[in-house]
């Protein structure tokens, strides 16, 4: 870390400690979340607070695999004012957070933005990743700011908005610097009373929010349980599957402190058929654990302290880090909550899962990144039951929400599978199970990984999955039952030929997503694959999605696919969905190739 930083940080955290000694309130109960977890207080000088996030987000914009890890979180209270706003930038790897019960309770007078990243090549923010931004609500204040005014959250994948009510314009493209390409993104229980820029973004999961107003739609617009989005339109100008509610959802857990210095993680319960956040008729409805049942980890701690603690009855705070895992983390305990500060980040060492539930139902694991180790894992996550598919209880289902998986990038590895999910009533919530096409250990025969999601369980639902760059079947979905509300996919960029990208003698390639035969009932809404096979020789995928043809009619809804780029890619795929559906190639770049309904 850079002395300044150093420097400013330690400053920052003796005021947050000056302020919950001395203040007006004894906070005696204040956790020790390590000196990466900045607490910050509305008594702070705003002049404090500024000091520090703009030197935290000046090392980690540019920070894209680098270990330093974040969270920046602000005690219930005001921030900043008209004349003297708070306005600061997000970088890789920081958690931006409000500690009230509730979004309103926590407010910031200014903007917490994500801009383009500019090289040579112009700016963009197709790698503006693994960043957060949840439970307050901002005051769009940035006067003097120009073209930049507004809320701005230019990002792609794993960057969650959660929990945020935004009072002022919002866009989700910095269209202030060209050529200002995003590939995201993710917002759920928010609300915004001004209107959002979509811009450039080429497709957005919008789910159980509030918006006034959707500036245009790419390829893939998807909204689910959302008061005020646009009409269903699709195939059209501006493609948009609306779905008015969400068949069932659990919200992310959090931290909170009640403003008694009373420090809890609060753990949503599962709603059925909702739309809107789950907070504007009333508080969120679940139930608060004391912080004090909380085995708080630091990276310093071995799989074998955290197990023994789980062991004892504890759930698991994972302070911001990276974790050397020897062995699997495992739970084996109903309803414990795993909640990561900072995008944690956990490395199996020994060929081990990172982490695995045994059957533990009604688990909440989120705000994790999980990487491949260097010998290779079999499955870098495991939902299980003993073997194969495995009970679950729909009344209160284990949940994943902004669980991140990488194979190379930040650092050489492998595994066969991203994460397997062997339980019943599983709730997937914004997954990024990613093959690295950039960063260390890149190539075909270097950072290997057959598929990132393998779904064997019954009745599991997934909002938001990002699967890219697999080498086989990328998402694999044996269970019964199943569900997927927008999905996006990039093929592998790098197969060396053909003949090393071949499902069977007959098919070409692998399809993004695949249900297997025997599954009876299936459905998914908002389903995009994209191509760009970039070693200079054709390389073609027979199918983006393969189902079972005896599917229900109308089973899946909004499919398509798209060529990239013309320019530097081969190939391309040649169907939508069993040989249904035109191709998109060279013939057809940057145009969706679409299926309304199958079958």
């Amino acid at each position: 870390m850079p002395r300044h930083l150093c420097r400013t940080v330690a400053a920052a955290s003796a005021l947050v400690v000056a302020a919950l000694v001395f203040g007006g309130t004894a906070r005696a109960a204040t956790p020790d979340l390590g000196s990466n977890v900045i607490v910050f207080n509305p008594s702070m000088p705003v002049s404090e607070i500024q000091a520090t996030v703009d030197a935290i987000a000046n090392q980690q914009v540019p920070n894209q695999f680098g270990p330093q890890r974040y969270a920046l979180l602000f005690e219930p209270g005001t921030y900043g004012t008209a004349a003297n706003p708070l306005n600061f930038q997000v970088g890789y790897y920081t958690e931006v957070a409000g500690l009230g019960r509730n979004p309103g309770d926590t407010v910031i007078n200014g903007s917490v933005y994500v801009r383009n990243q500019c090289d040579s090549g112009g700016c963009v923010a197709l790698n503006n990743f693994w960043r957060s931004l949840s439970n307050l609500r901002i005051n769009v204040t940035n006067p003097g700011f120009g073209c930049y005014t507004g809320e701005f959250w230019a990002v792609s994948q794993a960057a969650p908005m959660r929990r945020v009510d935004v009072n002022g314009n919002t866009t989700l493209m910095d269209y202030c610097t060209g050529p200002s390409f995003a590939s995201g993104g993710f917002i759920a229980d928010s609300r915004f009373s001004g209107g959002i820029v979509n811009g450039s973004q080429q497709q957005w999961l919008t789910r159980n929010s509030t918006i006034n107003g959707w500036s245009n739609g790419i390829w893939n617009q998807v909204f689910s349980g959302v008061v005020g989005a646009p009409a269903q339109c699709f195939p059209c100008g501006n493609q948009y599957t609306t779905i008015p509610t969400s068949p069932v959802t659990r919200e992310a857990p959090y931290l909170y402190d009640d403003g008694s210095g009373n420090w809890s993680v609060f753990a949503p319960s599962v709603q059925t058929n909702t739309s809107g956040p789950s907070w504007v008729t009333g508080p969120t409805p679940g139930r608060s654990i004391p912080i004090g049942q909380f085995y708080v980890a630091s990276p310093a701690d071995s799989a074998a302290t955290i197990n023994a603690a789980l062991r004892r009855g504890r759930n698991l705070l994972l302070t911001p880090g990276v974790y050397h895992l020897a062995q699997s983390i495992n739970v084996t305990r109903p309803d414990t909550v795993v909640l990561g500060l900072g995008f944690p980040t956990l490395i199996p060492t020994s060929g081990d899962a990172a982490l695995t539930t045994n059957g533990a139902t009604g688990t909440l694991i989120s705000g994790l990144i999980i990487d491949a180790g260097a010998v290779t894992s079999g499955a870098l996550m495991r939902i299980e039951n003993g073997s194969g598919r495995g009970t679950g209880d729909a009344n209160d289902p284990t949940a994943l929400t902004d669980v991140f998986f990488r194979i190379g990038g930040a650092q050489a590895g492998s595994a066969t599978r991203s994460l397997v999910v062997n339980a019943d009533y599983v709730i997937l919530d914004d997954l990024w199970a990613w093959r690295a096409d950039h960063g260390a250990g890149v190539g075909w025969t270097s950072n290997t990984a057959d598929t990132g999601v393998v779904v064997n369980g019954d009745h599991v639902t997934a909002y938001g999955l990002f699967v890219e760059h697999y080498q086989k079947v990328e998402t694999l979905w044996n269970g019964d039952d199943g569900r997927v509300v927008f999905f996006q996919n990039e093929m592998p960029y790098d197969p060396p030929s053909q003949a090393a990208w071949m499902e069977s003698p007959t098919i070409l390639g692998y399809p993004a997503l695949k249900v297997a035969n025997p599954v009876t009932s299936f459905s998914g809404y908002g389903m995009g694959s994209y191509s760009f096979f970039n070693q200079g020789v054709d390389i073609y995928a027979s199918n983006a999605f393969e189902v079972p043809k005896h599917l229900p009619a109308g089973s899946l809804h909004d499919l398509l696919t798209v060529f990239l780029d013309a320019t530097h890619g081969s190939g391309g795929i040649l169907n939508v969905i069993n040989d249904t559906g035109g191709s998109s190639t060279k013939a057809n770049p940057d145009t969706p190739v679409t299926v309304t309904s199958y079958p």
